[in-house]
């Protein structure tokens, strides 16, 4: 199931959007104001972001301006009445996806929604000398070798990927990527990082003792 944060100040909207949402199968997460979002968007992992600009506490551009600081690149789109010229050009500008202004009718939401979730994640990484394509869950090398990984160890390395320069805990990772499954031990998490280490070179994620794990090297 798809997560999607929902950031919109008007209560009754909000609520309009979020059932709408969940009837089309989305796990929707609301927001009354841009703090608390913000906190939600680098806390946990979201598959898109619906932002209203003007809310209260932190406004919509600045949250995604952050967290595209920060290298992450979850899709958003912005839904907002700001309909000029100007704010449609510095939404895009700070890295969305799209721009949707009120009133807008909800199947467009919808489709908009669906579209940007088909092309979201990158095909391919370069990690030093390597190419990595987490949808075949392979390390590809400079000489022409591949390295196959286990379908975790794929996930896990395309998730610290998109979160590259920001420390990772095990919880956030059991989180985040072990959905309805059974949890797995903090020692096969440690397992699955010693074994992408090895594929990667040590120096590529760093183990922060006591916190978790940061890419240090990738493009």
């Amino acid at each position: 199931m798809k997560k999607i944060l929902l950031l919109e100040d008007d209560i009754i909207l909000q609520e309009i959007i979020e059932e709408f949402l969940t009837e089309k199968g989305y796990d929707v997460e609301c927001f009354y104001d841009g703090e608390q979002a913000l906190d939600a968007a680098t806390a946990r992992s979201f598959d898109m972001l619906l932002l209203d600009v003007n809310v209260p506490e932190v406004n919509g551009f600045e949250l995604l301006e952050y967290l595209r600081e920060i290298r992450n690149h979850t899709p958003a789109i912005f839904i907002t009445s700001l309909n000029d010229l100007k704010n449609l050009r510095k939404g895009f500008e700070l890295g969305a996806e799209d721009y949707l202004k009120k009133p807008f009718d909800l199947d467009e939401l919808a489709i908009r929604i669906a579209h940007h979730l088909r092309g979201a994640g990158r095909s391919t990484y370069r990690i030093g000398a390597m190419e990595f394509l987490p949808e075949r869950h392979l390390l590809c090398t400079s000489e022409g070798e591949t390295i196959p990984l286990k379908q975790k160890e794929s996930k896990i390395l395309a998730y610290l990927l998109s979160r590259e320069g920001r420390v990772v805990s095990s919880d956030e990772l059991i989180e985040n990527l072990w959905d309805n499954e059974q949890p797995p031990t903090y020692a096969t998490i440690r397992t699955y990082i010693k074994n992408l280490r090895k594929a990667l070179g040590h120096a590529v994620i760093e183990n922060i003792k006591g916190e978790g794990y940061r890419i240090a090297e990738a493009e």
